[in-house]
């Protein structure tokens, strides 16, 4: 695979070219896909800065520390990575270059606008701490994202109804639960496997409620991508050990906990379907995230990285180097030299490295769908 560096001046060279494109076609400021907004909500995959700007914790996270951002662009960019994530790729792919998160002063003159955070889950904090969970203080629930996207409609549109719904009927707006961090949360503080099932029925019905309220207001096109199997995570892994072989499929995962993303994920989408019916004139796409993240670790094993895909590269302690107690970005934890080599940079989240295999197993495939016209990748 290139390097990044080789991939950063493509990226440079046909951002030019877009915005030239897009500068000589009168009729859409998008000359990649037939929208012209671009709005995400979710969590640490798609968080673009949203988190180390929430007050007043936001200065204090680790993702403001090195060695975040150490792969680019070589300081900490607010993201919960060595670098970009995967929907920077992905809204590249899209026509938007220029995403911003939507608590930056930029989000009101930005077409292209995420208001996930990191570490956030689909249910609101009282739904954890009825169940005596803990969740982090800065984690923004789906609905809670909800209203800022409606204040976020208020500021650019006023009051407007006509603005808001020609807007979001010229949008593509995607909702995703990726990193499972409902389940995550109550797996790691060492839940059962059945309580944590118990929770697939309401944060279905929530995604579910969300989606609707969405529509309602004007969308037209919403993808909302399945979870990722979190069985595979270090963070997990790390949290349920077992001596017993059988427990871990080829790969490494756990089949137990994959076993319950799988059941959350075909619980999803035989609710979109239903939803669609109900909905006919409102494209709904179901986003296999996690066949693509399988496709992408398997394909990691196969080129020989198997001691290292599903160790942390940015953490200390363990199997797969992972300590909550010393977090990335702690003082005196280390991050490995080669992260092209990891999944996960620490133990949570995406490398950069995955986040562009992940653009190229799964955003590529679909633009065609999205009645997109791809240009020439700058990350193959």
């Amino acid at each position: 695979m290139a390097s990044f560096s080789h991939h950063l001046l493509l990226l440079l060279l046909i951002t030019s070219t877009t915005t030239a494109l897009a500068s000589s076609q009168k009729n859409s400021s998008n000359p990649v896909c037939p929208f012209q907004y671009l709005y995400h909500f979710g969590d640490g995959a798609t968080d673009v800065g949203n988190s180390v700007l929430i007050q007043p914790w936001g200065r204090s996270l680790p993702a403001t520390r090195p060695p975040y951002g150490r792969t680019y662009p070589g300081t900490p960019n607010g993201r919960w990575s060595d670098g970009l994530v995967d929907f920077d790729f992905a809204a590249f792919d899209f026509g938007f270059p220029d995403i911003v998160p939507s608590l930056s002063e930029k989000a009101n003159s930005s077409n292209g606008v995420i208001f996930s955070v990191a570490r956030s889950p689909v249910m609101d904090h009282g739904f954890f701490s009825r169940r005596g969970i803990r969740i982090p203080p800065y984690a923004v629930s789906l609905n809670t994202q909800l209203d800022w996207f409606r204040s976020h409609l208020q500021s650019v549109c006023g009051s407007s109804d006509d603005c808001v719904r020609n807007r979001l009927a010229n949008a593509l707006v995607l909702l995703g639960d990726l990193e499972a961090n409902d389940i995550g949360y109550a797996l790691a503080e060492g839940r059962t496997l059945e309580e944590a099932y118990s929770f697939i029925g309401p944060i279905t019905r929530e995604q579910i409620k969300t989606t609707r309220e969405l529509i309602s207001l004007g969308a037209r096109l919403i993808v909302i991508p399945a979870s990722a199997p979190i069985g595979c995570f270090p963070y997990i892994l790390t949290a349920m050990p077992s001596d017993d072989p059988t427990a871990y499929d080829r790969l490494g995962c756990l089949n137990s906990v994959n076993r319950l993303i799988t059941m959350k994920n075909n619980y999803l989408r035989q609710a979109i379907d239903t939803l669609g019916q109900e909905f006919p004139n409102v494209t709904l796409i179901y986003g296999a995230f996690d066949e693509g993240f399988l496709q992408v670790l398997d394909r990691m094993i196969a080129e020989g990285h198997r001691d290292t895909a599903l160790r942390a590269c940015c953490g200390i302690g363990g199997e797969y180097n992972y300590s909550s107690n010393r977090f990335c970005g702690t003082a005196g934890v280390p991050a490995c030299s080669n992260p092209e080599r990891h999944m996960f940079w620490d133990g949570i989240h995406f490398t950069q490295e995955i986040a562009v295999r992940i653009e190229q197993s799964l955003i590529q495939p679909t633009l065609q769908a999205l009645n997109c016209t791809a240009l020439p990748t700058a990350f193959s």
